[in-house]
Formats: structure tokens, C-alpha cells, sequence
């Protein structure tokens, strides 16, 4: 192996030109061919949703103009891009000693500096998912249509039914576009990644909002099932006392609060007709909680998955169920699981818009018709669905996240589990995404973007050089299985 030396502060750093092959992927015909059909049908997306919106027939098209929903879109696409990849960079670097990084990628260093000192690395997490709701929802509000009859480049009636009312093509360039082309370079090249100042800024924005306090009353759930499970939650903190608990307690309140409103808006919506799906369905509100559900097993396995990952293999399920999952899940080489983390992603991004449409409202403001009342002004916000957003964060992804951290062999052993492990599987091995790794090649050679190995080398050359990984406690109470980790 080959090696060259940069001088890197307190510890000298070399680059392991050996490594810079180490993650690619080998070509064959058949990945070819799923990579060309993905591409297609991305340039197809993209280009039945610009004139969609350039109807005017979506909301944000409909109330300012075309212009404005697309150009939102693409910033919304972008940010997304920086949050998922992001979040694999910094669920993976914790390990890794920062002071073999701290001169090659100042930035990098100051953004693992800020996340990683004390519990900030959950605060992001938590910010985090709520950004990528929020971003989610929004481009929905921009590209989800709202009157099925318009017609859209004359396109047949089943086609556009499958792209643009039930959102094929939205789902398909918000998960390529959005989220997996970064993910698979930033789980691989984590230190390039994050070596900018959009990804400090970011987690500066993620960790504002857990400042809030409107995810706060995830925390009380968090402690909950910690203490349910009987396994305490392991902090970098001291205990909180005096003033800084009573702010963490009193924004816990306030959370319960907006949660509270957020929950009470939705159902009385759902239930009063005053939403939009209501004029495709009458009774979505059944509906709406099936994908909240589904989201909620989805973002739990993930937790699950990982936690299990680190445990003996006649340890990881007791029941049928649960030795049936961690048979095909670990099976092989285990590209089972980078498998289920992208059909995972679309099953989640696809219940992700199905929620917003249940959750966004129709109410006229400023025809006695405002719900509780409220201002019109009130009510215009309300009529985007960022309620939904609120509700979906915390009940539907957090809480489940961390019942996943304190209980993952139940997990495992649900017979829902396997059957959402083969639906995932299932989806991904359709090729549907597989155009991101297309474009995740095309932004790696563009950025210039080098796997960690060549800067840091592997664990066991860190461990030769005296700067080891360090090692971390259980998961319980904590959010960081949610990373991408790798590709198939």
C-alpha cells in the first residue's frame, strides 16, 4: 500500500492512495440496465412535475405563481440533500480521533466539534428529522396537484393518476434527487462531505430548532420507555439542575402543548371534511394513521436493524419472526441491509407526502369557516398541513425511534417487521432509485470527493498508528442508528 504524509497538526495524516477504489461498485449488465431505466424515469419525473407545476394546478403554483413553486422546489431539493447526507457523516464520524482531519478539513473539524461535544449530536438528530419533514411537506405543497382533471402534456389518464396524483414522480426525484445520491457518497466520504460551510450551517439550523422546544416532548417519551426498559440513558452531560431544568422541563410542556394542538387540528379536520384528500376519500382518516404507522415501523427498524447489527447472531431474535428477519437481513455479504435502507426511504418518503396530503386543509379563511376560530392568517398557515409535519415528527418517527433503542428484539421478532423488511427489499431490487448511484458518481468526481480510508485509513491502520476508534455505550434513548450506511 502506498501512502503519502500530510502534515496535520498534533497528528500527521496520510493519504492511503490504496484506498481510493475501496467502495466502488462493480459494473455488470444487469446494473447498467438498472441504472439506465432509474435515469429515465428520473428525467421523466422531473419533467412531468415542472409542468404540472406550470399549470398552476398546485398549491403553492395556484396561490403565488409557477415560478415561485418551482424555484422553492429546487432550494427545498437541495437543503434536503445536505440534511440527509449530512446526518450519515455525522452518525459515522464519532468514532474517528478528529485530530487526524483537523488541518486537511478545518471545516469538517469545526462542524464535528460542535456536534459531537456533549449530547449535541442527539440535539441535531432530533432538529434534524423535523427539518426533513418540514422540507418534505413543502415540496408537496409544490408539487402535489390538486384538481386530478387538468390536463398535463396529454399525458393518458392512468399515467398521470400514477405520477402525479398517487406521486410516483415526486417521490421518485425527491428520494434520488434529495436524499440517496448524497447518502451514498457521505457514508463513504463522511470528511469530504461535511467539509463546507452549507453543512455548518445546517446543523446550526437543525440544532436551533431542537432549541425551540417543539420536538421537546419527545424527550419525556425518551425517558419513559428508558425507564420502562430499565436501561438508564447514557448521557455526555451532567444531570440538569437549577435553572437549566426548569428550561428543559418547561419547554417539554410547551411541546406537550403544540403537540397537543397539532393533534386536535388534524383529527377535527379529518373528521369535519376539511382536508384535501377528503374529496378523493371520505374516510381518510383511517388512511392517514395506516402511513403514519408504517412510517413509525420504518423509522423504529432502521434503529432496530443497526442496534442488532452489534450483538451475537444467536442473540438477535427469539421468535420465528424475528430468526426469520435476521436471516435474510444479514444474509450473504449483507448488502440486505443498505437494501432496506433505500426501500425503506421510499416507502417512507412515499407515506411522507401521502401524510401532508391528509393533514393540509381547505378551509376558505375569511368565510366564518376557520377552524377554532382562528385568524385568517392563522388559518392560511394551517391550510399547508405543517400541523401534520409537528405530529408526524414526534409520534410517527422520534417515538418510535427510541421504543426501537430500548426494546429492538421486539422489534425483530414482529411479524410486521419481516413483512416491511420484504416490501423494502422488494422495492429496491425494482431499480427504481438505482439512478443515484449514477449521480452520486457524477457529484464524487465533481466535488472531488475521496473515500475517509484515504485520508484516516481503516480502523485497524488508526488503531496501528495509535489514534484507535473510540468506543461508544448502548443506544437506548439515543437517535443515531439512522444513518445510511453504504450501498448495495
Amino acid at each position: 500500500m502506498t501512502s503519502t504524509e500530510v502534515q496535520s497538526g498534533s497528528a500527521p495524516a496520510f493519504k492511503h492512495d490504496a484506498h481510493q477504489d475501496g467502495h466502488d461498485i462493480k459494473l455488470t449488465p444487469f446494473t447498467l440496465l438498472r441504472y439506465t431505466l432509474s435515469v429515465a424515469l428520473l428525467a421523466f419525473s422531473i419533467a412531468i412535475v415542472v409542468a404540472l407545476i406550470f399549470t398552476g394546478n398546485t398549491r403553492v403554483a395556484r396561490d403565488a405563481n409557477p415560478w415561485v413553486a418551482l424555484i422553492v422546489t429546487a432550494i427545498a431539493i437541495i437543503w434536503l440533500s445536505m440534511i440527509e447526507g449530512e446526518q450519515a457523516s455525522l452518525v459515522g464520524l464519532p468514532p474517528v480521533d478528529p485530530d487526524l482531519y483537523k488541518d486537511s478539513h478545518p471545516i469538517t473539524y469545526k462542524v464535528a466539534a460542535l456536534a459531537f461535544r456533549g449530547d449535541n449530536l442527539d440535539r441535531y438528530l432530533m432538529g434534524r428529522q423535523f427539518m426533513v419533514l418540514l422540507v418534505v411537506f413543502v415540496i408537496g405543497q409544490c408539487t402535489a396537484p390538486l384538481d386530478p382533471t387538468v390536463d398535463v402534456l396529454g399525458l393518458p389518464s392512468g399515467v398521470k393518476f400514477v405520477f402525479l396524483d398517487i406521486g410516483l414522480a415526486t417521490i421518485v426525484f425527491t428520494c434520488v434527487l434529495g436524499q440517496l445520491t448524497t447518502q451514498v457518497n457521505a457514508s463513504h466520504c463522511m470528511i469530504d462531505f461535511a467539509n463546507n460551510y452549507f453543512a455548518l450551517f445546517t446543523l446550526y439550523v437543525a440544532m436551533t430548532i431542537e432549541f425551540t422546544g417543539v420536538m421537546h416532548s419527545a424527550y419525556l417519551i425518551q425517558n419513559i420507555l428508558a425507564a420502562v426498559s430499565g436501561k438508564p440513558i447514557q448521557s455526555n452531560e451532567p444531570p440538569k439542575t437549577g435553572f437549566t431544568f426548569a428550561f428543559f422541563w418547561g419547554r417539554v410542556i410547551m411541546s406537550l402543548a403544540i403537540l397537543g394542538f397539532c393533534v386536535t387540528v388534524v383529527l377535527y379536520a379529518l373528521l369535519n371534511g376539511y382536508t384535501i384528500s377528503f374529496h378523493l376519500s371520505p374516510s381518510c382518516g383511517c388512511p392517514s394513521l395506516f402511513f403514519m404507522s408504517v412510517v413509525g415501523c420504518l423509522e423504529g427498524m432502521q434503529i432496530a436493524f443497526f442496534a442488532v447489527a452489534k450483538i451475537p447472531a444467536s442473540e438477535r431474535g427469539s421468535g420465528v419472526f424475528g430468526k426469520k428477519t435476521c436471516d435474510l437481513l444479514f444474509s450473504g455479504n449483507g448488502q440486505n441491509l443498505p437494501g432496506f435502507m433505500i426501500g425503506r426511504q421510499l416507502t417512507v418518503v412515499c407515506s411522507f407526502f401521502l401524510v401532508g396530503s391528509f393533514t393540509s386543509l381547505t378551509i376558505v379563511p375569511g368565510e366564518g369557516n376557520n377552524i377554532f376560530g382562528v385568524s385568517d392568517g392563522a388559518q392560511a398557515f394551517l391550510n399547508y398541513g405543517f400541523q401534520g409535519a409537528v405530529m408526524t415528527t414526534i409520534l410517527a418517527s422520534i417515538t418510535w425511534q427510541y421504543a426501537a433503542s430500548a426494546f429492538p428484539i421486539a422489534f425483530m421478532n414482529s411479524p410486521v417487521t419481516y413483512v416491511l423488511l420484504l416490501v423494502a427489499l422488494g422495492l429496491e431490487f425494482t431499480g427504481i432509485c438505482a439512478g443515484a448511484w449514477v449521480l452520486a458518481l457524477i457529484q464524487k468526481k465533481v466535488m472531488g470527493f475521496q473515500y475517509d480510508e484515504v485520508y484516516v485509513g481503516t480502523p485497524e491502520e488508526r488503531l496501528a498508528n495509535n489514534h484507535p476508534d473510540k468506543e461508544f455505550g448502548d443506544d437506548v434513548g439515543h437517535l443515531t442508528g439512522g444513518g445510511f450506511m453504504g450501498h448495495a
